[in-house]
């Protein structure tokens, strides 16, 4: 009997140290998820530095802009970095989240591309358009259309909200197709222009330099849209958080950013 306490003492002892040593990894862990580019590219940069500081980055890629809200809200995920605060206050309203920006670390100017045009002003009467479905970034990419003069918006209308029913003046009566952001950049040989979020433009190989128009990036655009390292609500003064936000904000990755997308990236830290 005495042989069997003390074996059931010593296997609650292990298990108590196990869970105690998983405990203290799972401080020094920081799990975040990202899109492939460029916020995953941008998280690369500073792995070592925070692997000096006794944490490990862990990257866990996305390719949508629901799973890795999802995962930072059930705590699968410490943080994320893929979104603009616009879009996120809209994700939190549509699914009862609890989600907050921790920082805003850099900018990625909106884009109207074409495969055929090579300017706004050949955007022909009955052309096609394609933008994104998803709140927000379907507003931004209609205020850009509305930039460019293409379209007139309703006095009043929400730049989080907008959609194609907020268009007052079409007066080249253009067909303004909704479509998933992921699915642009492939759409664009049956459009003959698309609005496009910068990370697809990136990750499809499209430059800045070859956008028939972009967001002015002196205005409000850069502050409204800038993307933000999310987290849950309650953790974004956390010792790894902060660590993680102090290591993005650097003169290293600032360079980085300038050096490696010529534009198509901006930092505002």
């Amino acid at each position: 009997m005495k042989k069997t306490i003390a074996l059931i003492l010593a296997v609650v002892m292990i298990v108590g140290c196990l869970a105690g040593c998983g405990s203290k990894k799972d401080e020094k862990t920081i799990k975040i998820g990202a899109s492939p580019t460029p916020h995953a590219e941008i998280l690369a940069v500073v792995k070592d530095v925070l692997a000096e500081q006794g944490y490990t980055l862990e990257i866990v890629e996305y390719n949508d802009y629901v799973l890795p809200n999802t995962a930072v809200e059930d705590g699968s995920l410490d943080a994320n970095y893929f979104q603009h605060k616009p879009y996120l206050d809209d994700f939190n309203l549509n699914n009862n989240t609890h989600i907050v920006s921790a920082a805003a670390i850099h900018y990625e100017p909106f884009g109207i591309y074409s495969n055929t045009l090579t300017g706004v002003d050949q955007i022909a009467e009955g052309a096609t358009i394609a933008v994104p479905n998803d709140g927000s970034n379907e507003a931004r990419a209609l205020f850009l259309l509305q930039q460019e003069g293409l379209i007139t918006l309703k006095e009043g209308t929400s730049v989080a909200s907008a959609t194609i029913l907020d268009i007052a003046e079409n007066p080249l009566n253009l067909n303004i197709v909704e479509m998933e952001a992921a699915q642009l950049v492939l759409a664009l040989p049956d459009v003959d222009a698309a609005v496009i979020n910068g990370n697809y433009a990136i990750g499809g190989g499209l430059k800045v330099a070859d956008a028939l128009a972009l967001e002015d990036a002196s205005g409000d655009a850069a502050q409204t849209y800038a993307n933000i390292i999310a987290v849950k609500e309650g953790n974004e003064n956390s010792d790894k958080i902060v660590a993680l936000v102090k290591a993005l904000m650097s003169d290293e990755v600032a360079a980085y950013i300038e050096e490696t997308y010529a534009g198509a990236v901006v930092p505002i830290f």
